[in-house]
């Protein structure tokens, strides 16, 4: 499991356990869980956004912290928040993060991410000249989730 994918996952963990907020030392976590800072840095700008159903909030200094709260949307305007995130091109890594999310937050089912996830995987793509595939995927991604609207 990669150091980010952990760094979520115990983010995630915090965020069930404290009812979807959770104050956290940027720290501190990164010396519990044997990594660098700036990994925290990164897995909230990337995985603890708005479009994915989160707010940081960040005081700096001595006493300083992050702040993750978890929001709740009605799940058809969560889905046309995530599908007004996604620009004229997607990468394959930003999609599965999205649909993981997706399904913690129960906005879609396992069954529906598993579909998804197949559609936009690098091997139904494999065919399509490179410079071609992150933009017909950020197409059929968002016209799946529509769909489920």
């Amino acid at each position: 499991m990669r150091m980010s994918d952990i760094v979520a996952q115990y983010i995630i963990q915090m965020l069930e356990e404290t009812g979807g907020n959770a104050e956290i030392q940027r720290n501190e976590l990164a010396q519990t869980l044997g990594c660098v800072p700036s990994q925290i840095n990164y897995v909230l700008a990337s995985r603890f956004t708005p479009e994915q159903g989160y707010i940081v909030e960040s005081r700096r200094g001595g006493g300083g912290y992050i702040r993750i709260t978890r929001i709740h949307l009605d799940a058809n305007l969560a889905i046309m928040h995530v599908v007004n995130s996604i620009g004229k091109s997607l990468d394959y890594g930003v999609a599965r993060i999205m649909l993981q999310n997706m399904v913690q937050q129960s906005l879609i089912s396992k069954e529906a991410a598993n579909l998804m996830h197949s559609a936009v995987s690098e091997r139904a793509y494999a065919d399509i000249p490179r410079e071609y595939r992150d933009n017909l995927r950020a197409h059929v991604f968002k016209n799946m989730l529509l769909t489920l609207i």
